[in-house]
């Protein structure tokens, strides 16, 4: 199967997971609500950066969207073991989802890669992302990965602020079902537009001038408390990451998406 037919496929499954399969079912029971549905453009391709509170996140964000979102999504959620692994890995491989194996340099360059060639694949294309890298382990914002900034200089594409609320309510880590209520919902930012910046993919300052930018805006989106600290290493120094249907267990410091070698400086 070529690329064109694996993204055939892939497109439709997200339709069939959203239409038949899966959407009706979530719609029913949380009745999700979105403000600023307006926010999204209609005629480019537009990064969605959201805050990350819950594994529910990745569902309800594209069941409220117009279009297609594709999601750079950590590999754990496709090789986790056992019968709650078999679902999360169904549901993400059948919308077409991208694993990232975030403990490669190498990969993570894939995924960015990967990242650019989505939103250049068409001219209305949904990339969504969580600067974070990881939820959230106590439901504060923490420092973003420069990895979002890249894939805008890199593709031209906008960034749209996605704040999800009430996810951590229903669904905290280690929760396997959703509780049904509060409702949870999406806040959708207005676009930040870093065209300014055309040409300086790879300036460590500039990416993280736009990554704070970011976070800036989603903050004051979400009313979250900001941390200016990666949450994947508050996480590593607590000695535990509790997963989807996982327990507590402990965890090695990883390499997140858009986190660079000290020293280097991408050209």
């Amino acid at each position: 199967m070529d690329d064109a037919e694996r993204r055939s496929g892939d497109a439709v499954g997200f339709w069939l997971a959203k239409f038949i399969f899966l959407g009706p079912f979530l719609r029913f029971l949380w009745r999700p609500w979105i403000e600023g549905r307006e926010n999204i453009p209609d005629d480019r391709p537009a990064i969605l950066a959201s805050n990350h509170l819950s594994f529910c996140d990745s569902f309800f964000m594209p069941l409220l969207m117009p279009r297609k979102v594709t999601f750079l999504a950590k590999a754990e959620y496709f090789t986790t073991p056992g019968i709650k692994g078999f679902f999360s890995r169904m549901f993400f491989s059948g919308v077409g989802q991208v694993p990232i194996d975030r403990s490669d340099k190498d990969a993570a360059q894939a995924a960015l890669d990967t990242g650019v060639r989505v939103l250049r694949e068409g001219h209305n294309a949904l990339l969504g992302i969580y600067p974070e890298g990881t939820r959230s382990p106590d439901g504060r914002l923490y420092r973003g990965k420069t990895g979002v900034a890249r894939l805008a200089l890199e593709s031209g594409a906008v960034v749209i602020p996605v704040s999800m609320v009430n996810t951590d309510v229903i669904q905290p880590p280690g929760r396997l079902l959703p509780k049904l209520r509060p409702r949870p919902g999406i806040r959708v930012g207005k676009p930040l537009d870093f065209s300014r910046y055309e040409g300086m993919a790879g300036d460590r300052f500039v990416e993280r001038s736009m990554t704070d930018e970011i976070m800036y805006e989603l903050m004051q989106l979400s009313g979250q408390e900001y941390v200016d600290q990666y949450a994947a290493k508050v996480k590593a120094a607590e000695g535990k990451d509790v997963g989807f249907g996982s327990r507590e267990r402990r965890q090695q410091p990883v390499r997140e998406l858009g986190e660079r070698v000290p020293g280097t400086r991408a050209s």
